[in-house]
């Protein structure tokens, strides 16, 4: 599986604690930006009953799915408990001098 790298936006489009959603190939993606200023991406529903995780709540590196509150850890995707499954996690690149924020695929 050949992995690609793209473009995505620039890090001052996303709020501290924001989200912003992109559409890859029929995937939905989610930007976060957290408070550290670190943005992470993850697939855009959650394992439970499909709720756009961009909508959530961001605590730390978690993001509170706003269908019923599961928690998603950003960094690994891990569901964490008492409730288990997991989210797809994709790599981001920020470029220190532009900002410009870089998916890998």
């Amino acid at each position: 599986m050949t992995m690609t790298k793209m473009l995505v936006g620039n890090v001052n489009e996303i709020d501290i604690k924001g989200s912003r959603k992109l559409l890859v190939g029929n995937t939905e993606i989610a930007l976060f930006r957290l408070t550290t200023g670190e943005v992470l991406a993850i697939e855009n529903k959650c394992p439970h009953k499909g709720g756009a995780l961009s909508e959530g709540m961001v605590c730390g590196s978690r993001v509170h799915c706003p269908l019923h509150d599961w928690r998603i850890d950003l960094h690994s995707g891990n569901v964490l408990t008492p409730d288990t499954g997991h989210v797809k996690t994709y790599e981001v690149e920020i470029d220190p001098e532009s900002g410009s924020i870089y998916l890998t695929i």
